[in-house]
This record gives structure tokens, sequence and C-alpha cells, in this order.
């Protein structure tokens, strides 16, 4: 740990997925908070023609960034995450037609949503997602045709600050002169003997009862009895 983040060491274990070859790295990484923080509105893009590997590469993000300034309507968007649709319960496409996996990117901006975003997750437009309709999206799709967004799965966060509580204030150690030591109060002494004769006898009269209770079926309802 330093002063402003902290060091990682992640081991990356990457495969071929044609001859299924393994490969593994040793990779370290700094971690440091942003420098202004978390952004408050955060959205949440289902990529369905792209592999996770393909929106790695910062040319790529690049290039997605601008495609979603344009329905976003912001200039300082930035991504926060990617994670394959597989990690998110999503099946392992066939081979064929060249189908992808699925990505998902969360993007994030200090500025809020705009109505073409807030449309096509509005509850409406969920509706109509679940009736298999297309959702409710009133501006131009400038991701075509080069990403093709699931606009059903859109997820849009608003993330608030979490208050800092302050930290304890250190002092010198030293207890200053003509200071008395006060330690704490004693604790009045607790009767601890009804609590004790509840746990004992309950059980023990419920045991005596039952004993009771089994005695007279086996004694007393016998044949001839």
């Amino acid at each position: 740990w330093h002063l402003w983040g902290c060091l990682l060491g992640l081991q990356v274990l990457a495969y071929n997925r044609h001859t299924y070859e393994t490969v593994a790295q040793l990779l370290t990484i700094t971690v440091v908070p942003a420098p202004g923080g978390e952004p408050p509105y955060q959205g949440e893009f289902l990529v369905g023609n792209r592999n996770v590997e393909e929106l790695l590469p910062v040319a790529a993000q690049e290039i997605f960034l601008g495609a979603a300034a344009g329905v976003w309507e912001r200039d300082d968007l930035h991504v926060i995450n990617v994670t394959s649709a597989l990690d998110r319960g999503g099946r392992v496409p066939l081979p064929i037609e060249g189908r992808k996996e699925g990505v998902y990117v969360k993007v994030g901006s200090r500025g809020g949503f705009s109505p073409c975003l807030a449309s096509a997750a509005s509850p409406q437009s969920r509706f109509r997602c679940s009736l298999g309709q297309q959702p409710l999206a009133s501006c131009y799709d400038t991701f075509a045709p080069h990403f093709t967004i699931r606009w059903c799965n859109l997820t849009l966060l608003q993330v608030w600050p979490s208050p800092t509580s302050p930290g304890p204030v250190w002092g010198s150690g030293v207890l200053e002169e003509g200071g008395d030591f006060q330690p704490p109060t004693e604790v009045p002494p607790r009767d601890l003997l009804p609590g004790y004769l509840v746990t004992l006898l309950v059980p023990l009269a419920v045991a005596a009862l039952l004993c009771l209770l089994l005695g007279h079926l086996m004694c007393c309802r016998r044949e001839g009895v």
C-alpha cells in the first residue's frame, strides 16, 4: 500500500479458442482512485456483435465512446468496465455465421442522461421488450453499423457518493499535566439466577411431562388394563 492507492498482483490465464493453447502472465497493477471520484451517472450497454477481447483495446473503446456520445449528448464519457456476456449468464454462441459472445460495456459521465436513454430504459420500454417489440428510442442510433446494441438490456444507474465518516483524532500519547486518569465506570452486578432457573427448569419440566405421557401410553393403554 502507498499514499494514493495499492499495488495488485494479477495472474492472467488465457487460452486460444482454436488450438486450446494456454499462456499465463503475471501483471502488476497500480490502483488509484479517480481524480474526480466515481461518476454519478452510469449506463451499461450490451454490444451483441462483439467479443470481450475486441473491446479491450483503447482504440476500440474510443470508437465506442464516440458512438455513445451521440445518444448520451455528452462529451465527458469514459469506460468504467468491460465484461463478457458469458460472465452474466449468456450462452456460448454457435460457431456459425460469425456469431459473437456479446459484451457489457459500462460508461460513466458527470452529466445526466439524455431523453433518448431515459425513454429507452423507461417502464414503457421495458413492457414493450417483454412483448417482443422494439423499445422506445426516440433518437438516431449512432452505434450502427459498427456496434449492435441490445436496447432491451440497457441499464441506467445513478450512483450517489457515500458519506465519509471522520476518522479518529490521534493525540500525542502523553497525559496532560494535572490530568487524572478516569477509569471506566463499573458495571452494576446483574442477577443471573432467574435466567439460570428458566434455562434449567423448563427443559426438565418438559422432559418430565414427556416421560409421564410415554409411561401412560405404554403402561395404561395396554390390552386388559
